[in-house]
């Protein structure tokens, strides 16, 4: 999967989801950001991009 296309279907779940209380939503696509309203006044961005040396596989921290 293209990171473009994963970036696109998070907006649309974002965006779709009714109750996930995010009235507001904007994408930034030439910096692979989102910037998200939630309806109690919370700003969050979410950075797209793809993680470096993990191509091959997960690695989680224990």
């Amino acid at each position: 999967m293209e990171l473009n296309y994963f970036r696109d279907r998070i907006f649309d779940l974002l965006n779709d989801s009714e109750r996930m209380g995010i009235p507001d939503l904007n994408a930034d696509e030439r910096n692979s950001l989102l910037t998200v309203r939630t309806e109690d006044g919370n700003v969050f961005e979410i950075i797209c991009r793809t993680a470096a040396g993990k191509e091959d596989g997960w690695t989680t921290a224990n």
